[in-house]
C-alpha cells in the first residue's frame, strides 16, 4: 500500500467533508480515492469515515489520526522538496587545466542535457587530489596509469614540423657525433605529464636510443613549452586534441607508448556514477581519450 498517497487522500477528503471534493484536491478519481482509503482503514485497524452519514464524517478514530496523518503528508512533500534541490545541487568535478574553455563549455552543455549540473574547476594535475582530500570537490579526473583508468589518451609529439602518417621516432632527434657542441632538439614534458608512467618510461626511451639527458625536460608550463617548441624548434609531449588546440602538428610515437590515464575519484560514490553513468563518452571527448581497461573497475 501507497502509505502517503492514501494519507493524503484520507487528510484531502477529511478537511473538506467530501470525497468528490477530497478525491479531485488528491489529484485522483473517486473510486481510486475510496479504495485508498479503505486500505488505510484495513491497515490502521478500525474505520476513519462514518459510512452512515450523508457527508464524509471523520469517526472518532479519524479524528485523532487526521493530525498525524497532516503531518506524515508534509514530512512527505519536504522531502521531495530536498530531493529535488539535492538533484540540481551542482557536482564539483575537478578536471585537468589543459582543457579549454570550449572544452569545457561542451562538457557542461552535455551534462545538462542528461539532468546534471557541474561545477567543473580546473586546476593542476597535484591540485586535483588536494582539493579531494580537502573536501573542496566532490569528484575529480585523476592522472593514472592506462591499465587502471577509464579513459586513455594516447600521446605523441607536437610541433611546427609537417605531419605525417608515419609518426616519429625518437632516435630521430639523436645528435650526430659531429654536432658536438650542439643540444639537440627537446621534448618538454608538461605538468600534467610529469608522472612515473609517463616520465620514467620516455627517459628510457630516450636512454636506449641514444639521446644526450638534456633532450627530454620538464616544463614549469604548457606556456612554457609552447615558447621553446616556437623558437627552437623543440616538441612537446601532448595529446593529439591538445595539439589542434595550441595549432600545432601532431605525430604518433613509433618507438615508445605513451598514454595519460584518467578516472573519476571522489568519496562521494552516488555522484560519481551518475557523472560515469550519463557522461562517460562526453568526458572521453573532453579528454581526447579513448576507452580505458579500468571502466569495470
Amino acid at each position: 500500500m501507497d502509505l502517503v498517497g492514501a494519507c493524503r487522500v484520507f487528510v484531502h477528503i477529511g478537511e473538506r467533508g467530501s470525497f468528490t471534493l477530497g478525491a479531485q484536491a488528491a489529484g485522483v478519481r473517486q473510486p481510486v480515492a475510496s479504495r485508498r482509503v479503505s486500505a488505510l482503514e484495513e491497515h490502521l485497524g478500525a474505520p476513519l469515515f462514518d459510512r452512515s452519514a450523508r457527508r464524509a464524517q471523520l469517526t472518532a478514530f479519524g479524528r485523532d489520526l487526521l493530525p498525524t496523518a497532516r503531518r506524515l503528508v508534509a514530512l512527505a512533500d519536504d522531502l521531495g522538496e530536498e530531493a529535488e534541490r539535492a538533484l540540481r545541487r551542482p557536482v564539483t568535478l575537478a578536471v585537468p587545466d589543459v582543457c579549454t574553455p570550449l572544452d569545457l563549455a561542451h562538457l557542461d552543455a552535455e551534462a545538462r542535457g542528461s539532468g546534471l549540473h557541474l561545477d567543473l574547476r580546473p586546476v593542476a594535475r597535484a591540485e586535483r587530489r588536494s582539493l579531494l582530500n580537502a573536501h573542496q570537490v566532490r569528484l575529480a579526473l585523476e592522472t593514472v596509469p592506462a591499465d587502471e583508468a577509464s579513459w586513455v589518451v594516447p600521446l605523441g609529439l607536437a610541433g611546427t614540423h609537417d605531419a605525417h602518417a608515419g609518426g616519429v621516432r625518437l632516435e630521430a632527434l639523436r645528435v650526430g657525433r659531429a654536432r658536438v657542441g650542439a643540444a639537440g632538439r627537446r621534448v618538454w614534458i608538461t605538468p600534467e605529464d610529469d608522472v612515473p608512467h609517463v616520465r620514467d618510461r620516455l627517459s628510457r626511451v630516450r636512454d636506449a636510443v641514444g639521446l644526450r639527458p638534456g633532450q627530454v625536460a620538464l616544463a614549469r608550463s604548457v606556456a612554457g613549452a609552447l615558447t621553446e617548441v616556437l623558437t627552437r624548434d623543440d616538441l612537446l609531449l601532448c595529446s593529439a586534441h591538445q595539439a589542434r588546440e595550441l595549432s600545432l602538428d601532431w605525430l604518433p610515437l613509433r618507438d615508445a607508448v605513451l598514454e595519460r590515464g584518467y578516472r573519476l575519484s571522489g568519496a562521494d560514490d552516488e555522484a560519481g556514477a551518475r557523472v560515469h553513468a550519463h557522461l562517460a563518452g562526453a568526458l572521453a571527448r573532453f579528454l581526447g581519450a579513448r576507452t580505458g581497461r579500468g571502466d569495470d573497475a
